[in-house]
């Protein structure tokens, strides 16, 4: 009878030896992949379907003369493939799932901060000149208070002043925003 002889209607010699594969050595390969992959099922259920296909596309070594038994060399190539399955993992970074982290920043996207910067743009149009000058000048433009209180003339309690009411005022007129101003 020739491999692709079938036995049974769709199934052929190499499939036939692939499941007697199974049943006779699954067994003791499961156990030893299980130990090498420190208890993970999954992991080491794979390793053994994945020993039993290189079998398969190895039919030589199933058929070999020189040994008495298959198990050996199925032993040999499931510890190899946990091996290497180890040093991939190591090698890639830790897998993470869809869930945001709850430390991770999360960003608007480019038309979210475009509408927000009109929305601003609109609100600072409202304060008075005196605030308005304070607000760009600390907060858009980063000048320090004795800068801010240098280059308008002013003393600094002064900025600080007119700072706070300034931002008081936006946040009368952005209430969307507030958490972004304090």
């Amino acid at each position: 009878m020739t491999a692709a002889t079938s036995l049974t209607p769709g199934t052929t010699t190499a499939e036939h030896e692939l499941a007697a594969l199974q049943r006779e050595h699954g067994g003791p390969l499961f156990a030893l992949l299980l130990r090498l992959c420190d208890g993970d099922r999954q992991r080491a259920e794979d390793l053994v379907q994945e020993t039993l296909v290189r079998a398969w596309r190895h039919p030589e070594a199933l058929h070999a003369e020189d040994f008495d038994s298959v198990r050996p060399w199925l032993l040999t190539v499931a510890r190899r493939l946990a091996i290497d399955a180890r040093r991939a993992r190591q090698a890639r970074p830790p897998e993470s799932g869809d869930e945001v982290p709850e430390n991770a920043r999360v960003t608007a996207d480019h038309a979210e901060r475009a509408a927000a910067m009109l929305d601003v743009r609109k609100a600072v149009k409202t304060l008075t000149p005196d605030h308005r000058d304070v607000l760009i000048l600390v907060y858009f433009r980063g000048a320090s208070v004795a800068e801010a209180a240098e280059t308008l003339g002013i003393p600094a309690g002064t900025v600080k002043s007119r700072a706070y009411y300034a931002l008081r005022a936006l946040r009368r007129v952005l209430p969307g925003y507030t958490s972004d101003l304090r």
